[in-house]
């Protein structure tokens, strides 16, 4: 390849009634990504480019968009592996754009939020003692750490096809990581957690069409998470589930072992 066809989506909602493509040349380099060339294009051809871009090592989740008609972050998405010079990039779908290839992502920490994806106990001076820690288990942790992984680009919700016909379906990402906390052991609230998903636009309006799975860039597998969490919850109903005692606090050692000396510098 000597040259890329960039196809980018277009919106400014100031001047334009709906989005438009704009199509760029963009010279090959081999190991370039489809962010490099969106940059060689704001940096060369068009400032007025708007994306969104920060770690480029698909940690961020910033960089996440509709490529070649599928959901991929641009730093972690090589030309060489699309294996074509035409590039289409769009804006993630079920978004609102707010401009270009910048999606409007405030309901999706909406509806993260809305499942309290952090750490509830009955005693909560177990959470506000540094110093006591809260013992698990290798087997409880291996029970959601898959899941932890979790770095809310919004992907598997662009992807998901009941979001696209009822934005106030919660969606993959907020249900797998309402999962998340109730499987942890050192967790205490997956009732409250059961009533926050349990409603007309929840839990049970996932028909596991797995299209979350396949798009998630760090390989959590959400529908697997919603299957999982949908069973914890109908053993709950059933009067079945075991659920098992919190993860015991920890008391800190009495005993504080003596620090080691500190050799001087070498150099003042």
């Amino acid at each position: 390849m000597q040259n890329l066809s960039f196809k980018v989506q277009r919106y400014d909602p100031d001047k334009d009634s709906s989005p438009h493509m704009q199509e760029f040349t963009v010279p090959f380099t081999k190991g370039m990504s489809v962010l490099d060339g969106l940059l060689y294009i704001k940096e060369n051809l068009d400032n007025t480019l708007a994306f969104r871009s920060s770690c480029r090592m698909g940690i961020c989740g910033s960089c996440g968009m509709l490529i070649n008609r599928f959901p991929m972050l641009a730093c972690h998405t090589p030309v060489e592996e699309l294996e074509t010079d035409k590039i289409e990039v769009k804006s993630l779908p079920n978004y609102p754009i707010i401009k270009d290839l910048v999606p409007q992502l405030d309901l999706l920490f909406e509806k993260h939020q809305s499942v309290k994806p952090y750490m509830i106990r009955e005693d909560s001076e177990n959470l506000e003692r540094p110093e006591a820690g809260l013992y698990q288990s290798v087997e409880e942790l291996d029970s959601f750490m898959q899941f932890s992984y979790c770095i809310k680009c919004g992907m598997c919700m662009a992807a998901c096809p009941t979001v696209a016909t009822d934005s106030l379906f919660l969606g993959p990402q907020p249900l797998a990581q309402g999962y998340r906390y109730c499987a942890d052991s050192r967790d205490e609230a997956d009732k409250e957690r059961f009533d926050i998903v349990d409603t007309p636009h929840g839990i049970w309006l996932c028909h596991m069409a797995g299209a979350c799975s396949e798009a998630c860039p760090k390989g959590l597998d959400p529908a697997f998470a919603i299957q999982l969490f949908k069973r914890m919850m109908a053993s709950q109903s059933l009067g079945i589930r075991k659920r098992p005692k919190a993860a015991p606090e920890i008391q800190p050692p009495k005993e504080i072992k003596p620090m080691i000396e500190v050799p001087e510098f070498t150099v003042q």
